[in-house]
């Protein structure tokens, strides 16, 4: 971490902030608004209660990201194309002649030489918590550690990102900490297996050391390949590690390592959390690490982020991951071209995706039929099984359109779709576990929508001159063509909303049908002038607070043997519920306090 925060200072990309700050929420509110300002990396070199300094930022930007792995981000791409398509080493093996001498950086490396750790306490680390609201402090960029206790070793290892609650609730100061982790995460394999035989699992936990380790706990490889040969691959440089005297991994590049103990069955109140989606995730009992021993390196650096309302640094990931891995999807899901998992909505609550229709080219293309079976490949794939709402298109009905320009996608979309028939629901099932929108922890429901042929509207792009609306309805607004976002009371409960709603939908079919024959979506809302202001707005309020089972409503709608459908517009209640977390919010003094380093003589004064 000390040569790359000196490379990235070399080249500009980071900014030195000299005078003292405190860890409580003072830290994450500078580093929110560099962010917003599209500023550099950020090196914290005088924390308040802390010997050690942090670093933020490193992953503000996709140009930065791209910098940090200027020398392997080719040849990774190159590495993964092979994947999807073996043939392209035979059909040009001069272009990939290089890789095989490139792959040896993915074999880790057992090291004797072992660079010089202190031992230290929890109580020692710069303890950061971001958002007042949350349990503590966390953790932000941990690379959480574990191995197969069938297959022990570092080739059946797995390392994720999973939050770390460092202080706060009921946790002893020094030695228990929180491990959250949520659904289709490699360390529950382990656990469970552990478990099973009755015996702790052990976790290391690596924070700091190259970046490239740092990008690999959020990387999406297929169970059973360890992340840590795509930290050697990237970082051009094999993985180093030994193991201390009670057994643990150590990353010998790391700059803190975190090592511990998690007992079957034993949890503690984890949380709250202000997270990705923009909202708290709430306190819930997650694992209990017991800490055996914490290391720092000499002059250690601490890296974090802040995760809040998309877009944060943690969208470059997603952006990275894209980039590098575009063509692996379509080669493991036939008939994909492309799934893109929507940032601005929370990723997980919304995926958009473009398919093939196959199956009955000798007919006229009527209805989705291919792609429904696509889409439940989607559904039943690695994280993508999360996703809430799942839109997909058909590509030969446009083979120009890409699902990163997501107004368009839409357009051509709600042009298509038949809400009589192409709307699916799954319900009682699994959504993403930081989304509160469904009825319980880890549990809503999921809709999928498909749309194939010729268009079957033309959208509007205005609020219909002759429209009226019911009692507690009002101040509509164009989002974007055929969508409409209309404000409404707040909402009560779900046997009241659902009677109001389904009201509304009849009023609108029996007395609007023929003037909103433009409008494929109306949005319900609490606030349509915020939710029509910006593309980005409508998505993150639409997708992150609405159910599909509860939320989704129609214009004409109907039920024809548990067959949902709508003759009219599909209508989403997209208010907030009172079962919903709280949204992040800033806190003005803290924001008034870190005024002072963006004024003249401040270190950020070049940002101001």
């Amino acid at each position: 971490m000390e040569d790359c925060v000196q490379d990235l200072e070399k080249h500009g990309h980071l900014i030195r902030i000299k005078e003292e700050v405190d860890p409580y929420l003072e830290m994450a509110a500078i580093h929110l608004r560099v962010y917003e300002k599209k500023g550099p990396a950020l090196l914290f070199e005088n924390i308040k209660n802390s010997q050690y300094r942090a670093v933020s930022n490193l992953f503000g930007s996709i140009e930065r990201s791209r910098f940090l792995f200027r020398d392997s981000i080719e040849k990774v791409k190159q590495v993964i194309q092979i994947k999807a398509d073996p043939s392209k080493l035979l059909k040009n093996p001069l272009k990939y002649w290089n890789l095989g001498l490139f792959a040896i950086n993915a074999l880790p490396k057992k090291v004797y030489f072992k660079n010089s750790f202190d031992e230290i306490k929890i109580s020692n680390l710069p303890l950061i918590q971001c958002w007042e609201k949350d349990g503590g402090a966390f953790v932000t960029l941990p690379i959480v550690y574990t191995e197969d206790i069938d297959k022990p070793g570092v080739m059946a290892s797995n390392i994720g990102m999973y939050r770390i609650q460092l202080s706060g609730n009921d946790y002893i100061q020094d030695k228990e900490i929180g491990l959250h982790y949520q659904l289709h995460r490699g360390i529950g394999v382990h656990q469970t297996k552990s478990n099973l035989k009755g015996q702790p699992l052990k976790v290391s936990i690596f924070i700091g050391g190259p970046p490239s380790l740092t990008f690999s706990a959020v990387m999406p490889l297929p169970e059973g390949i360890p992340e840590l040969t795509f930290a050697g691959a990237l970082g051009n440089r094999r993985f180093r590690y030994f193991y201390d005297q009670e057994g643990f991994c150590i990353a010998n590049d790391a700059d803190f390592v975190i090592t511990g103990y998690v007992y079957p069955n034993e949890n503690k109140p984890e949380g709250p959390f202000g997270d990705h989606l923009g909202y708290y995730s709430l306190k819930h009992d997650f694992p209990l690490m017991r800490v055996k021993k914490v290391y720092a390196k000499k002059n250690a650096i601490w890296a974090f982020t802040v995760v809040g309302r998309p877009p944060q640094e943690d969208t470059s990931f997603g952006a990275l991951i894209h980039e590098l891995t575009g063509d692996v999807i379509p080669s493991e899901i036939p008939g994909v071209k492309e799934v893109h998992a929507v940032d601005a909505s929370g990723v997980h609550p919304l995926l958009i995706a473009i398919g093939s229709e196959r199956y009955t080219p000798y007919y006229e293309l009527q209805k989705p039929q291919e792609l429904l079976t696509i889409a439940n490949h989607i559904l039943g794939t690695g994280q993508m099984s999360l996703a809430k709402f799942l839109y997909i298109a058909n590509h030969q009905d446009n083979p120009n359109l890409h699902t990163h320009d997501i107004q368009a996608y839409f357009e051509h979309l709600l042009e298509r779709v038949d809400f009589q028939n192409d709307v699916h629901f799954y319900t009682r099932t699994t959504i993403d576990t930081l989304d509160y929108s469904g009825d319980g922890l880890n549990t809503g429901s999921k809709m999928v929508i498909a749309a194939v042929g010729k268009p079957k509207r033309v959208l509007s792009k205005d609020v219909p001159n002759k429209l009226t609306l019911p009692e507690g309805f009002f101040n509509p607004k164009i989002v974007f063509p055929g969508v409409l976002a209309i404000q409404a009371k707040p909402f009560q409960n779900y046997k009241h909303e659902n009677y109001i709603l389904k009201e509304l939908g009849n009023y609108l079919y029996e007395n609007h049908f023929e003037d909103l024959k433009g409008i494929a979506h109306i949005i319900i809302c609490d606030d349509s002038e915020f939710v029509s202001k910006t593309l980005n707005n409508w998505l993150w309020v639409t997708y992150t607070r609405a159910n599909p089972s509860h939320d989704v409503y129609g214009v004409g709608e109907f039920t024809e043997f548990k067959h949902w459908g709508s003759k009219g517009a599909l209508i989403i209640d997209a208010r907030i519920k009172p079962h919903h977390a709280p949204a992040l919010e800033k806190n003005p003094k803290i924001e008034e306090k870190v005024d002072r380093l963006f004024e003249k003589g401040g270190s950020l004064y070049s940002l101001r």
